[in-house]
């Protein structure tokens, strides 16, 4: 076994809060906030905490849960509390973001063509070629100025004042940055007193910075003013007000499949002055449903010979198809040797200590200690089909060893990690809750952009670590003090 994997104990640790640290004493950037709460009446924050949730009410923010029938759409409930950053913290944060956004990048353009890493035998070939998600169609494929994650969201815990690790990498179609810059519109709206005591480094250039990265990766034979649009699935996805709120604030044209066709190898949008060409497609879809000719024959979502004017050079498709293989959490778990690989570097930023349940030493490892570990699937989302050992009970532990021993490549484990926590309105005032973030990292042809903050989620239930909305969690606004 890695000798990480002797970080599990059975003892729950203590989680660092934010505010207070670990001395009990106020952290220098939640004075101001401290000072705030001291001073604002519980019914005066209460009365703004019910006027934050009428405001996203009539915003119209939601999201599906999937159960076991359909899909309900719910509201995200909304912390009126902000998450607060130090500079040299965000500065800390954005250096490792940056770096491991690259060893992606170069990852899978590496997957895709020499496949040097694989010959060195850093990571199992059947790992790759035998992954769902790889996708033999890119094989010996240029993209557009060899940028294959154009948008990231990198979702990142702590543990204390000094220590970030990277939970996962959302490399595909990842969401949530409409959330991040609802929450900052409706606190400015407000709680403006609160801002006044603090320079907060703005987030509403995300949609420019997003504009800009996306038309940086053009086509060589796209013509001065790149036209970028955002494919949807459609109003039925779970995500459908972020594609629409997105389209709106770049000022781009949502489409949907049925709203392009190829010709020459080339995308057009239709319009009511007749098709006019596509350059940049910021897609929402799955590689699956993107072009029926070359993938699933049955998707009535996509557009048949998309795949076609891609390889040819002829339109962006970000992100680039096959990026899911970086999604996978196993291939997560050898990041670091990613990084050391590709750039020579230690990560700035941890990984969590994961096992490879596919592997046997580690799946014996996981069985022993099923009670104490998370236990997540490789391609799981939302926080769906994850089992956090500590607080399950034993009909669950027993169904999860099940799984375990029938599919083990299925799954990996990590320790359970104590996330580090936030003051939170609560039903009885403040009290500290756990939380993550999911920073947004664009990379275009020209340089790295990365918005100060992203989208900071929290679990609502005391005591619980699943900070998915799925899973009952909420969101923050997340200050970085630009000072």
């Amino acid at each position: 076994m890695p000798a990480l994997a002797q970080a599990t104990t059975t003892a729950a640790p203590v989680p660092f809060d934010e505010m207070s640290g670990t001395d009990g004493g106020i952290r220098a950037a939640y004075t101001g906030l401290k000072g705030w709460l001291d001073e604002i009446a519980a019914e005066v924050l209460d009365h703004r905490r019910r006027e934050a949730e009428l405001l996203f009410r009539r915003i119209g923010i939601t999201f599906a849960v999937y159960g076991e029938t359909e899909a309900q759409e719910r509201l995200i409930p909304f912390d009126v509390l902000p998450r607060i950053l130090a500079r040299q913290e965000w500065a800390t944060l954005a250096r490792g973001l940056e770096q491991r956004v690259k060893a992606i990048n170069l990852f899978i353009k590496d997957i895709y063509s020499k496949r040097e890493i694989l010959r060195a035998g850093v990571i199992p070939e059947d790992l790759v070629f035998q992954n769902p998600v790889f996708r033999p169609e890119m094989n010996g494929q240029r993209v557009p100025h060899d940028i294959y994650v154009f948008v990231a969201g990198i979702d990142v815990v702590r543990v204390d004042a000094d220590t970030f690790y990277v939970l996962e990498d959302n490399v595909r179609t990842p969401s949530g940055v409409s959330y991040m810059l609802e929450n900052r519109e409706v606190m400015l709206r407000l709680f403006p007193e609160l801002f006044s005591r603090h320079r907060v480094a703005p987030v509403d250039n995300y949609p420019d910075e997003l504009l800009a990265t996306l038309r940086s990766a053009a086509p060589a034979s796209a013509s001065a003013e790149p036209t970028v649009v955002l494919l949807t699935p459609g109003v039925f996805n779970s995500a459908y007000y972020e594609h629409s709120f997105l389209a709106d604030k770049l000022g781009i044209e949502l489409v949907e499949g049925s709203d392009l066709v190829v010709k020459g190898e080339t995308v057009y949008m239709r319009t009511t002055e007749g098709l006019k060409r596509v350059d940049v497609i910021y897609r929402r879809l799955d590689d699956d449903y993107l072009d029926p000719l070359a993938f699933r024959p049955d998707s009535a979502l996509g557009v048949p010979g998309l795949m076609s004017a891609y390889i040819a050079g002829n339109v962006t498709l970000a992100n680039a198809v096959g990026t899911g293989i970086a999604d996978d959490k196993a291939v997560y778990s050898y990041m670091p040797q990613i990084m050391k690989f590709y750039l020579d570097e230690e990560p700035i930023l941890k990984n969590v200590p994961t096992w490879r349940c596919r592997e046997a030493d580690h799946l014996a490892h996981v069985l022993d200690r099923l009670d104490e570990l998370v236990v997540k699937e490789v391609h799981g989302s939302g926080g769906y089909g994850m089992l956090i050992g500590p607080m399950a009970d034993k009909t669950t532990l027993g169904a999860f060893r099940d799984k375990l021993k029938h599919d083990p490549r299925r799954f990996i484990a990590q320790p359970t990690l104590a996330l580090s926590t936030c003051p939170t309105c609560v039903e009885h005032g403040v009290a500290p809750r756990h939380v993550d973030l999911r920073p947004f990292v664009l990379t275009g042809r020209d340089r790295v952009r990365i918005v100060p903050g992203g989208l900071t989620r929290v679990a609502l239930k005391e005591g619980s670590l699943v900070v998915n909305s799925s899973q009952g969690g909420g969101t923050k606004d997340t200050w970085v003090l630009d000072e």
